[in-house]
């Protein structure tokens, strides 16, 4: 065995579990902050049909297991992505039109501006985390 190829499997172990650990942080922000972003836009048009409400919640826990519990798995990744898709859309749906001027204050196009970086950030990982289990550089049992 050469302890060469040792140090460069335990590197890319390292490498691997990074790369992991920043896809669940980015991932877990990102619904955090979609959270706060669906308060927001709840309040300002003061309602929200309650198919629309259920359709929110569970698309936010399917997002919340797919990061959590399949996180290392394909379907995790793809899950994250879908969900970091979504996330990513939220200021270029807030940008047609007056919807951003319509906010209610800096909080709003703070958290709006935060969905989009962590929301595409996301989208980046997730991908190259799909990528590296394609090429078989990751795999979980």
């Amino acid at each position: 065995m050469n302890p060469g190829n040792s140090s460069r499997t335990i590197c890319k172990g390292r490498i691997q579990l990074k790369h992991n650990v920043m896809l669940t942080v980015a991932s877990l922000l990102t619904i955090l902050l979609m959270t706060l972003h669906l308060t927001d836009d709840i309040l300002r048009q003061g309602r929200m049909s309650q198919r629309g409400f259920l359709s929110s919640v569970l698309i936010l826990v399917a997002w919340l297991y797919g990061t959590l519990m399949l996180a290392e798995r394909r379907s995790g990744h793809i899950i994250i992505l879908l969900g970091s898709l979504l996330g990513s859309g939220m200021p270029v749906i807030h940008t047609i039109g007056a919807g951003i001027a319509k906010s209610r204050g800096a909080l709003s196009v703070w958290i709006l501006l935060a969905v989009g970086v962590t929301a595409t950030f996301s989208v980046i990982l997730s991908v190259r985390g799909l990528w590296s289990l394609r090429r078989g550089q990751s795999r979980t049992t």
